[in-house]
């Protein structure tokens, strides 16, 4: 007896016996692994009846394909048994009615396919806390410790965002791997990698705007620009900065701005255009006053010292004797700030830089003694990251011009200077460069 049951079914959704029998084969494959050889024969044999009762795996298939609740639905029947009643077949419904009940089952497969997800409110809120630890510990952990977290990190939310979400979590995943492709983009530039930076910082700015997130696209400009301090392009740094605090719908809450201002400040300064970097400093100032809190801590965050050390960079670069007692001032108040604060949320590299700021600038006062007492302070250290480095040669240039020339104190600084910078330049303080 032909199975009359199984063929309306197939007609219903205007599938071919091939496509009938692609959909059980991929959905017993689904659920045991293996790859059945199915084709149109075998479908075709079903609806002639010439099998009445497939195995298991095949029936469970055919159900789940055709989304009926049992077999007999199907017209499917041991062997021995009574074949099933058939219904008096039904008139045939009218063209809207068909139409009616198709609008109906497509919104019913709409609200299925938008319920489907693969995270949950409770995956969301634990990759935001792993994003918040490391960010914290990126500050004063050494990078070698945080590497792997970080990787595993991104390659988990990666595989998610491979699947199926709602939109709102989709933005939520997408916020959370461009917070972590920040991170990668600091260690890549901590190591001196620059090209690694650039492609991590441009996955940040492509999370930034799908995800539509202010703050996270302001961050990431201030890395472009951090990464093109350290290049020493100073004009694009300073343009990138300003861009970062200019461009879309602003940089957001917290103290993104004055990063942003204080960035272009010192580049400004390094650049040679004094003016624009007093002028930009001051609105730094006025943005530090207005900030609020931030959504992040630690390496994504901008602290009062940073800004002092900012600041003391930018006025030393600017020059003269007045401006030079200010820097030695905001670079001091950097170094009290770090000292003050909490141990975990003190950043080696940037108490450092201020001291190398301090000898400096004690050094143009022509105060060589004070500068050696300051540089005593950063000798200590066993390693140094790149940025240190460049300060500390810098430094020896200086010392190595007049007036400094062949004086004593000034010789045997620059001697402690060549053994400090021969030993190995691993980032052991992960947030330099500065």
């Amino acid at each position: 007896m032909a199975n009359e049951a199984l063929r309306r079914h197939r007609n219903s959704q205007r599938w071919t016996q091939t496509q009938v029998a692609e959909r059980v084969c991929a959905q017993v494959q689904a659920a045991t692994g293996r790859d059945p050889e199915l084709d149109a024969n075998w479908v075709s044999r079903l609806e002639r009846g010439a099998i009445t009762w497939p195995s298991g795996d095949y029936r469970a298939a055919l159900c789940a394909v055709f989304q009926v609740a049992g077999e007999e639905e199907l017209g499917l029947y041991p062997k021995g048994s009574a074949a099933p009643e058939e219904k008096p077949a039904e008139e045939a419904p009218a063209d809207d009615v068909r139409s009616l009940a198709a609008d109906t089952e497509l919104s019913a497969r709409l609200t299925r396919h938008a319920a489907e997800t693969n995270v949950d409110a409770l995956v969301l809120e634990q990759f935001d806390a792993d994003v918040e630890r490391l960010a914290r510990d990126f500050v004063s952990r050494p990078l070698p410790l945080l590497i792997p977290d970080i990787r595993t990190a991104r390659g988990a939310v990666f595989r998610l965002l491979e699947g199926r979400q709602h939109p709102s979590q989709t933005r939520h995943l997408y916020v959370v791997a461009g917070w972590l492709s920040g991170l990668a983009a600091h260690v890549s530039l901590d190591l001196g990698d620059r090209s690694a930076a650039a492609t991590h910082a441009r996955t940040v700015l492509q999370c930034a705007e799908i995800s539509e997130h202010s703050s996270l696209r302001a961050w990431a400009r201030s890395f472009q620009s951090l990464a093109a301090y350290w290049a020493g392009d100073y004009r694009r740094a300073g343009d990138l900065a300003q861009a970062g605090h200019s461009e879309g719908r602003g940089p957001g809450a917290g103290t993104i701005k004055a990063r942003l201002l204080s960035l272009e400040a010192r580049a400004r300064a390094a650049e040679g255009d004094n003016r624009s970097a007093l002028r930009v400093l001051a609105l730094a100032h006025e943005a530090r006053s207005a900030a609020g809190l931030d959504e992040l801590p630690g390496v994504f965050s901008f602290p009062e010292a940073k800004q002092c050390a900012y600041a003391g960079t930018t006025l030393l670069a600017v020059g003269g004797d007045e401006w030079t007692r200010h820097a030695i001032g905001a670079s001091n108040r950097a170094v009290e700030l770090y000292h003050a604060g909490p141990e975990g949320d003190r950043s080696p590299g940037d108490l450092q830089a201020a001291h190398l700021d301090l000898a400096t600038a004690y050094l143009a006062s022509g105060q060589v003694e004070r500068a050696g007492a300051k540089l005593s302070e950063v000798f200590t250290a066993e390693m140094f990251t790149a940025s240190i480095t460049i300060r500390l040669r810098n430094l020896a240039a200086l010392l190595g011009s007049e007036p400094y020339r062949g004086a004593p104190s000034a010789v045997d600084l620059r001697t402690h200077i060549h053994e400090a910078t021969v030993r190995p330049a691993l980032a052991d303080n992960p947030t330099e460069p500065r």
